[in-house]
């Protein structure tokens, strides 16, 4: 005999849930290991018992906040290669895998220190894999891509940038500096670097 589902949250401990995680990377972000569970209860117009029910331990609110982070990195791919801008999607969601590994280097550092949990990055790169093709050829067929440019490349790009954002934790300058050099060796009119033969 099967054991039976469990019940679906209701919607406000779901709005609860996305609250809590929310106020937990931005007060994770700005105290770091200092954070405590009552500033994140404060932050997120919630009862401290309300933390504990949805994440037991610290631990468990780190996760979920990776976790969460790679559901929304995925809806979004998925709409992007959808209904965005071919000429632009590509970028702007290049742009946003950046961003959210440089803002949760101190999440990733206290899942490494407290737990031994590494984040990796070449993982979730590589399962978004299929709707970053989508954004690359239609990027291409947009002209805003070179046509010479291979998904492999690109994986290996955005897997760089966001590894490198996460160990550093880039500030917003130079995270448009260093991709604004990345985006000009994908458009159109780069010199194209392959080896002869």
């Amino acid at each position: 005999m099967t054991p039976p589902e469990p019940a679906p949250q209701r919607a406000d401990a779901r709005r609860n849930r996305a609250r809590i995680l929310d106020a937990a990377a931005a007060v994770f972000a700005a105290h770091g290991a200092s954070a405590s569970t009552e500033q994140i209860a404060a932050r997120a117009g919630v009862a401290i018992g309300t933390v504990f029910r949805h994440f037991p331990t610290k631990k468990d609110l780190l996760r979920a906040i990776v976790k969460d982070l790679m559901e929304r990195l995925t809806a979004e791919v998925a709409e992007l290669a959808a209904d965005g801008d071919p000429a632009t999607a590509l970028f702007a969601f290049f742009d946003r895998m950046v961003r959210e590994a440089g803002e949760k280097k101190t999440v990733a550092d206290l899942l490494a220190a407290d737990a031994g949990v590494e984040v990796p990055v070449a993982g979730p790169v590589q399962a978004l894999r299929e709707g970053i093709g989508v954004m690359l050829d239609r990027a291409q067929r947009a002209g805003a891509v070179r046509e010479d440019v291979r998904l492999d490349e690109v994986l290996a790009l955005l897997t760089a940038a966001c590894q490198g954002a996460l160990a550093a934790g880039w500030d917003d300058d130079l995270r448009r500096r260093t991709l604004a050099i990345v985006y000009t060796g994908l458009r159109p009119g780069a010199a194209s670097a392959r080896p002869a033969g």
